[in-house]
């Protein structure tokens, strides 16, 4: 089974950029789904994005389109979530997560392997 590993967060002003990176050990990370989510203080957990094994597919949630971007590196067992124009809603615990599933899913419940998460907090 695959084990994500999160890093990359930090303090950043808004309208400021932060790259987060996700790497994964153990399993063989081609065959999973990759995700992103976030759980902001009080808050429910919530979808961010999410990228197929090959990487040629992607989703993202409404409050991050255009803004957020999803990639991979399978050579490094690695996915990245770039994040641009950041505002205080975006203050957050960023996780990422592996679904052994075959579709881009957007539901916690479709992940079944989980980083501890890092947090990311904007400044106005």
């Amino acid at each position: 089974q695959v084990q994500p590993v999160e890093s990359g967060g930090g303090l950043v002003q808004a309208g400021g950029s932060l790259r987060l990176s996700c790497t994964a050990s153990g399993g063989t990370f081609t065959t999973y789904i990759m995700g992103w989510f976030r759980q902001a203080p009080g808050k429910a957990r919530e979808f961010v994005a999410a990228i197929t094994w090959s990487g040629v597919s992607t989703t993202y949630a409404d409050s991050v389109k255009g803004r957020f971007t999803i990639s991979r590196d399978n050579a490094k067992n690695t996915v990245y979530l770039q994040m641009n124009t950041l505002t205080p809603e975006d203050t957050a615990v960023y996780y990422c997560a592996a679904s052994a599933g075959y579709r881009l899913v957007k539901t916690e419940n479709e992940y079944s392997y989980w980083g501890q998460g890092t947090q990311v907090t904007v400044s106005s």
